[in-house]
């Protein structure tokens, strides 16, 4: 945190897991912060460590000229949000909560015709990274908040401005978990096809870390076919890329390990 901005007040609506590392990390960096969790009992470690605890969230939004939730879903944000509308008004919201970008811009425009300051978020670490070198949280939404209040949200962790559009972090957030869900999948999927050859899965995650790890490079390379299609000379070519997956699908089908996950890769990687 730098130095120059100083001690802020903020307060933590939902304390979970990560609503609660957020708020350790704040107190740690010397804020003064205000929480407040729907069950109380909850709130209590953090009052012994040093936070104010609000009796209602509409209070604890009134304390704070920066209110961060990191709540269930987009309903309970709305659950909270709205009626302290009023509340609100002049103060900057960040919106840690994972939604759709469509729920992300819908808020936006609530915020932005109440006269409310909104970021939205999307936290990319889980709750024992925060504030540690490897945590890194998306923001968009109202530049000049998040300006404002960049130093007091790079206590997470680094702090990735992705635009104006409320809904950009939402988007860049679901689109990196969906590749680390299809990682997994790819992995589960190889892990039932050396089974059948007398290997493991573990033996098998010794060998495609690092591989993988050496072709995340790939991404850079792989860019511009998404952003500038018309313009791309692939590395491998499309007959090349198919038949390779074409390969894969048929020995997953004779090891009788299913090949569905390797149906779609065929369907959607050969323009790469």
């Amino acid at each position: 945190m730098s130095n120059s901005v100083g001690a802020q007040r903020v307060s933590v609506i939902g304390l979970g897991a990560m609503g609660t590392a957020l708020a350790r990390a704040l107190l740690v960096a010397g804020h003064r912060v205000t929480v407040w969790n729907r069950t109380a009992a909850r709130a209590e470690p953090m009052a012994a460590a040093g936070a104010a605890l609000a009796e209602s969230a509409a209070a604890a939004m009134t304390a704070a000229d920066l209110v961060i939730l990191c709540v269930l879903d987009d309903a309970a944000v709305r659950e909270h949000l709205e009626p302290a509308a009023d509340r609100l008004r002049g103060r900057t919201v960040v919106n840690l909560t994972t939604t759709t970008p469509e729920q992300a811009r819908a808020l936006g425009r609530w915020a932005h015709g109440r006269g409310i300051d909104l970021v939205d978020g999307g936290i990319m670490a889980v709750p024992s990274m925060i504030g540690g070198p490897a945590a890194f949280v998306l923001y968009s939404g109202a530049t000049a908040a998040f300006e404002r209040f960049r130093p007091v949200l790079e206590v997470f962790g680094r702090a990735e401005y992705v635009g104006p559009d409320f809904g950009a972090a939402a988007m860049y957030d679901l689109a990196i978990l969906g590749g680390m869900y299809s990682m997994f999948a790819g992995f589960r999927q190889g892990g039932q096809m050396v089974r059948t050859a007398g290997g493991t899965a573990a033996h098998l995650a010794t060998l495609m870390a690092p591989f993988l790890q050496a072709m995340t490079a790939m991404l850079a390379r792989y860019a511009p076919g998404i952003d500038d299609p018309a313009n791309y000379v692939p590395e491998q070519s499309a007959e090349f890329t198919a038949s390779a997956l074409a390969t894969i699908e048929l020995a997953a089908e004779e090891a009788g390990t299913g090949s569905e996950l390797l149906g779609v890769l065929l369907r959607t990687l050969p323009g790469l």
